[in-house]
C-alpha cells in the first residue's frame, strides 16, 4: 500500500562557497530574496504541498537555520509591545509547529546522497521528500503537489526536471527519459553532471525529489561517485528495476539560486510582484536598461 508522503529532508549542511565572504558566517540557505531567506520558500512550498514533518540535515555552522525556525521570544515581546501585531502574525505563520521539526547532523561533507542518508532514523519506513533550497519555484499549486500525485499513482521514485542548455547538462543529473503518461515520464536511465557530447537528453533534475523508503539502504551501500560524494543520482539509477522511476516536468518559474545571476534575478522578478516594491523597482530596472 502506497502511503502518503508526510515528511520532507532539506539538506542545508554545504558550505555555500559561491557566495564567501557573505556565507562565511552566515548559512547560504539564509540569504534573503528580497525578505524572506531561501530555505522559508522551500518549507512553505513543501507545507502546500502536504507535508507536516521537516527535518533539516544541518552541519558545522549552520545554527542560524534552526534559531530561524525557532520562536524568538525577545523579538516577539518587543513587536508586541510596539503594537507591530502584522509583523508579529507574519513571524509566527512562518514557522513550523512544535514537534514538527527535526534537526540532523551531516558530519562529513559526504555529498547529497549521504545527505539524504543520515536522515534515514527519522524519516523511517516511509516515502519522503527531499528539496534543496537552492532551487527557489514559484507555482499556484506546488511542484511538490504534483510529484507526490505521481508517487501515489505509481508507487515509485519521483524526480522534478527542467530543460537545460545543453552546454550545461555538467552541473545537473540528467536523464534518460522513456514514455510519458500524463504528467508522468519514464526514467530509462540517468547520469551525473555529463558533459554536454555524452547527455542522455537535456533534462536536468532540479532540486524536488520524492523518493520511496528503500532508497536508504541503497545509499548505505553506494561507493562515492562524481567529486568523490556519495550522488544520490547513482541510488537512484541502483533502483532502476526493483521500483517504478518517473520524473515530472517543470511548469513553473525556477530560479537557480546556486548562482550569483540566478539569485539576483530571483530577487528583482520578486520584488516585481510585490505591490510595496514594483513601482520603484521597475523604475530601476528601466533606468538601467536605458544606461546600457
Amino acid at each position: 500500500m502506497t502511503h502518503s508522503v508526510r515528511t520532507a529532508v532539506f539538506p542545508v549542511a554545504g558550505l555555500g562557497t559561491r557566495f564567501l565572504p557573505a556565507t562565511k558566517s552566515i548559512p547560504k540557505e539564509l540569504l534573503p530574496i528580497v525578505d524572506r531567506p531561501l530555505i522559508q520558500y522551500a518549507v512553505d512550498e513543501a507545507r502546500a504541498a502536504g507535508i507536516e514533518n521537516f527535518v533539516f540535515v544541518t552541519g558545522r555552522g549552520k545554527g542560524a537555520i534552526e534559531d530561524h525556525f525557532d520562536v524568538s521570544y525577545e523579538l516577539e515581546e518587543t513587536l508586541k509591545a510596539r503594537g507591530k501585531t502584522q509583523d508579529l502574525d507574519r513571524l509566527r505563520k512562518l514557522r513550523p509547529g512544535p514537534g514538527e521539526v527535526a534537526y540532523v547532523r551531516q558530519m562529513e561533507p559526504l555529498g547529497l546522497g549521504h545527505a539524504v542518508w543520515c536522515a534515514r532514523h527519522v524519516v523511517g519506513n516511509e516515502p519522503f521528500a527531499v528539496l534543496l533550497a537552492d532551487e527557489l519555484i514559484l507555482a499556484e499549486r506546488p511542484v511538490l503537489a504534483s510529484m507526490i500525485d505521481v508517487h501515489e499513482r505509481t508507487g515509485g521514485n519521483v524526480v522534478l526536471v527542467d530543460e537545460v542548455p545543453a552546454t550545461e547538462t555538467q552541473r545537473y543529473g540528467i536523464i534518460e527519459p522513456g514514455e510519458a503518461s500524463g504528467s508522468a515520464i519514464e526514467v530509462v536511465s540517468m547520469v551525473e553532471k555529463p558533459e554536454p557530447s555524452a547527455a542522455p537528453s537535456n533534462l536536468a533534475i532540479v532540486g524536488r525529489y520524492v523518493l520511496t523508503a528503500p532508497i536508504m539502504q541503497i545509499l548505505e551501500n553506494t561507493a562515492a561517485g562524481t567529486g568523490g560524494e556519495i550522488q544520490l543520482t547513482d541510488a537512484l539509477m541502483a533502483s532502476l528495476g526493483s521500483q517504478p522511476f518517473h520524473a515530472v516536468r517543470l511548469e513553473a518559474q525556477r530560479f537557480d539560486c546556486g548562482t550569483k545571476s540566478g539569485f539576483v534575478e530571483a530577487t528583482i522578478r520578486l520584488a516585481l510582484q510585490r505591490d510595496d516594491l514594483r513601482e520603484n523597482v521597475q523604475r530601476l530596472v528601466n533606468s538601467l536598461a536605458d544606461e546600457s
